[in-house]
C-alpha cells in the first residue's frame, strides 16, 4: 500500500510539474507570479510527502521507485519550452556557432558576420507596423540591433551585445548536442541531455550510496527534488552538467582515486566555475594531486580557444560580476545588512575563507560530502545569487549527507528568483540559516551540550 500511494504522489508530481510547465512562465507582460509560488510550493510539499513514505519502504522497491520517480518527473519537465529562464537559448547559440567552426568568444550574438548563422527560431523576423516601423514580436522576444550595422535584431538571447561568459567545457557540450541535432532543433535538445543527464545522476548517487553503506533512500533527495525537475530539465542549465563532474571528483577522491577526482573537479570548473566550491572538502588528504590534476585539465581545455580568441576566452565574465553587484557589494542580501559597500565584498571573502579552512580540517577525506555540503550552502547563503538553479550543485550532497535542512537554501533561492525583493529575501535567507543552524544542534544536542556541561572530573589517585 505503501509503495502504491509513494506511485500515485509521483505521478501527481509528475503531471502537477506539467502542468506548470504549460500555464504559468516569466515572460508574459504583466505577468503574475502567484500562481507559480503556488504550484512551485504544491510541488516541493508533494516531494517532502513522498520522501516521508519512503522511509517505510525496504528491498528493491527503493531503487526502483526511486529511478521511476526520477524518468517519470523528469519527463513531464520536458513537456514545454523553458519557463523562468532563457539561458538555454544562448546555450543553444553557442553551440551553433561553434559548430560552424567559429569560436563563440571572438564575436557578440549580434554581429554582421554572424548573419548567415541565425535559425529562425532564435532570431524571428521583425514585423511592419501600419506605420511601417519594424517591431519585434512575442513574449520570449527581445529586441536589439546589430553591430555595426544598426539593423534591428529580434533575438530569443538575453544580452546579445556581449560575448558569451560560458567556460570552456559548457562549450563542447552546446557544441556536441547541436552537432547531433542542427541549429533548427528548439529547446528539446539540452532538455533531453538535461534529463538524461539528471537521470544518470540518480544511478550514480544509488551506486555510490550501495557501495559506501549509505541509505539508498536518500537519493530520492536528488531524483525527485522539484528544483532538478525544473532547473536541469525544463531550463537546460549547464550546471547539471557541472554536478555530474562534480559528484565524480567526490567519489573518485573518496575512494583515493586522486588524480582522477582532480581531472572530474577540472572538467566541473570549466563547465561553470561554481563547482571550485566542492574543492576545499578533497583536499584533507593528498591535496596536491586533485589540485594539480584540477589545474592542468582546467587549463588544457581553454587552450584552443586561448590560441583562437585571445583574451576574448573571459567573455562576459568581468561584466557579470558588476551587474549582478558582486563588484560593489549590492548583491549580499544578508551581510549588506551590517556591512553595506565595498565592505561586503572583504567580510564576505574573509567568511568563505574561514569555512574553506574548517572544511579542509575538519572533512573526514573518505566521505568528503558534508564538507561539499557545509561549503556549497554556506557559500549559497552569503553570496545570494538571484538564480536559484546555482543550487543544483547543493542537492546531490544534501543527498550523500541526508541532511535535508539544507534544502531551505534552493528554496530561498526559488523564492528569490520567482519574487524579486530584498526584504523578502533577507527574510527568506535568514530563515534558511535558523532552521539549519537549529537542526545542525539537534542532530548534534545531547553530546555537544553534555561536553559543554559536564563538570571536569579527575580519575581518584590511588591509595598507597
Amino acid at each position: 500500500m505503501r509503495i502504491i500511494v509513494i506511485s500515485v504522489i509521483l505521478a501527481a508530481s509528475a503531471a502537477l510539474t506539467g502542468f506548470s510547465v504549460l500555464a504559468y512562465d516569466l515572460f508574459t507582460p504583466g505577468r503574475d507570479t502567484v500562481p507559480l509560488v503556488i504550484c512551485t510550493a504544491g510541488l516541493w510539499l508533494l516531494f517532502a510527502l513522498a520522501v516521508l513514505l519512503l522511509r517505510g519502504v525496504r528491498g528493491r522497491a527503493v531503487v526502483v521507485l526511486i529511478l521511476a520517480g526520477s524518468a517519470v518527473i523528469g519527463a513531464a519537465a520536458m513537456i514545454g519550452p523553458p519557463n523562468t529562464s532563457t539561458d538555454s537559448a544562448r546555450y543553444a547559440w553557442d553551440g551553433v556557432v561553434a559548430t560552424a567552426g567559429i569560436s563563440p568568444y571572438a564575436y557578440t550574438p549580434a554581429d554582421d558576420r554572424l548573419d548567415p548563422l541565425r535559425p529562425g527560431w532564435l532570431f524571428p523576423a521583425a514585423e511592419t507596423t501600419d506605420a511601417g516601423t519594424p517591431v519585434c514580436v512575442g513574449e520570449r522576444i527581445q529586441t536589439a540591433h546589430k553591430t555595426p550595422s544598426g539593423d534591428i535584431l529580434c533575438s530569443a538571447l538575453n544580452r546579445t551585445g556581449v560575448p558569451t561568459i560560458y567556460p570552456p567545457a559548457a562549450e563542447i557540450y552546446f557544441a556536441g548536442v547541436r552537432a547531433l541535432t542542427g541549429p533548427d532543433a528548439q529547446y528539446w535538445p539540452l532538455q533531453l541531455t538535461g534529463l538524461l543527464l539528471s537521470v544518470g545522476t540518480t544511478g550514480m548517487l544509488l551506486a555510490g550510496m550501495r557501495r559506501r553503506g549509505i541509505d539508498q533512500r536518500h537519493a530520492a533527495l536528488w531524483a525527485w527534488c522539484p528544483l532538478v525537475a525544473t532547473e536541469a530539465i525544463t531550463n537546460s542549465h549547464v550546471d547539471m552538467l557541472g554536478v555530474v563532474f562534480t559528484l565524480a571528483a567526490a567519489f573518485l577522491v573518496s575512494t583515493r582515486r586522486y588524480w582522477g577526482g582532480g581531472i572530474a573537479l577540472g572538467a566541473a570548473i570549466a563547465t561553470k566555475l561554481i563547482p571550485v566550491l566542492a574543492a576545499p572538502a578533497m583536499l584533507r588528504r593528498q591535496g596536491w594531486k586533485v589540485t594539480v590534476a584540477a589545474m592542468l585539465t582546467f587549463l588544457l581545455l581553454y587552450v584552443p580557444y586561448v590560441l583562437t580568441t585571445g583574451i576574448g576566452v573571459l567573455g562576459y565574465l568581468p561584466g557579470y560580476l558588476s551587474e549582478e553587484g558582486y563588484e560593489d557589494g549590492t548583491r549580499f542580501a544578508l551581510i549588506s545588512l551590517v556591512a553595506p559597500g565595498g565592505s561586503a565584498i572583504i567580510v564576505a571573502g574573509a567568511v568563505l575563507a574561514v569555512i574553506a579552512v574548517l572544511v579542509i580540517w575538519k572533512t573526514d577525506p573518505d566521505r568528503p560530502w558534508l564538507g561539499q555540503l557545509v561549503m556549497i550552502g554556506s557559500a549559497l547563503l552569503i553570496l545570494s545569487p538571484r538564480y536559484s538553479w546555482y543550487a543544483l550543485l547543493l542537492v546531490p550532497f544534501i543527498a550523500l549527507s541526508g541532511r535535508w535542512e539544507w534544502f531551505a537554501v534552493p528554496l530561498a533561492l526559488t523564492l528569490r528568483l520567482l519574487v524579486p525583493s530584498l526584504p523578502v529575501t533577507r527574510v527568506a535567507l535568514a530563515a534558511a540559516v535558523v532552521l539549519i543552524v537549529a537542526i545542525t544542534m539537534y542532530r548534534a544536542g545531547p553530546v555537544v551540550f553534555q561536553r559543554r556541561i559536564r563538570p571536569v572530573t579527575r580519575p581518584p589517585r590511588p591509595v598507597a
